[in-house]
């Protein structure tokens, strides 16, 4: 596995595991079973309602051997609901008792909604404090996250967005990169449309490194610089989906998937 290293000094491995829509009866196991497998990423919210099941899984590796908690990076995220300074302090509480942790590795702004300037104050207190190693953002786009460098005290050490083939983010990228933010991708997959598991440019380029579109998708963006966290309940998935770091992408090959971009993003009409 790759790191990344943060703004901040952390390192934080380039691909994780993220639970977005996993049922919680299922939650516990297939978490379990990524950590088995290799992942030492795990990326939850509080909206996802499986912070309690991911926990369950994080003290399930370490009682096994698998992995000692020190060993793992444990990212969680605050909704709308829980923006503001008085509310992001409780709500941290709340997630830290769900997943049974003393610490965050990353904790993130989930939507730029509310008061989440409010929300980022008590953040920073947070990390000041040693509670959280690494605090980040999700979903702003340069207009928000520059407002919210440029007036606060600590800059976002992430950023975790769309981002996939068919809508790249490379001007958003490129920003990030000059301000110091990590980009994180979510929708890996673009959410399943556009046909990306039997796109024709990522199957071609895939059966000449006797792999899949999804795990050529993958190495594309760990070769970006991107960290990114695909799920999945299946087995042979989430075993496919870290099996890519055997093999490199050429210049001509990223620049074929370059040629991808649509510039709109799954919820995008049309897109």
């Amino acid at each position: 596995m790759q790191n990344v290293k943060l703004c901040n000094g952390v390192e934080m491995p380039m691909e994780g595991f993220g639970v977005f829509q996993v049922p919680e009866n299922e939650c516990k196991e297939v978490v379990l079973n990524a950590i088995r497998i290799g992942y030492r990423l795990i990326d939850t919210a509080s909206s996802y309602k499986n912070e309690e099941a991911v926990g369950a899984a994080i003290r399930a590796a370490e009682k096994e051997g698998i992995a000692k908690r020190n060993e793992l990076f444990i990212a969680t995220k605050a909704y709308i609901q829980e923006m503001g300074y008085e509310n992001l302090k409780e709500a941290f509480l709340r997630s830290l008792q769900k997943l049974g942790l003393d610490y965050l590795d990353l904790y993130l702004i989930h939507m730029p909604l509310g008061d989440y300037y409010g929300a980022w104050r008590a953040m920073e207190e947070l990390y000041h404090e040693g509670r959280i190693r690494a605090i980040g953002v999700s979903n702003f786009y340069p207009d928000r996250l520059i407002d919210l460098i440029d007036h606060n005290e600590i800059t976002p050490m992430v950023n975790q967005i769309e981002a996939h083939p068919f809508f790249q983010r490379t001007a958003d990228q490129q920003l990030m990169q000059q301000r110091g933010v990590a980009m994180e991708s979510w929708g890996s997959f673009a959410e399943g449309k556009n046909n990306l598991f039997s796109n024709e440019t990522l199957c071609a380029i895939g059966e000449r490194h006797h792999k899949s579109a999804a795990q050529v998708t993958l190495r594309w963006l760990v070769q970006r610089g991107i960290i990114c966290i695909p799920k999945s309940v299946h087995q042979e998935r989430i075993e496919a989906n870290i099996d890519i770091f055997d093999f490199e992408l050429t210049e001509s090959e990223m620049a074929e998937l370059y040629r991808l971009d649509t510039g709109k993003g799954s919820h995008d009409p049309e897109a």
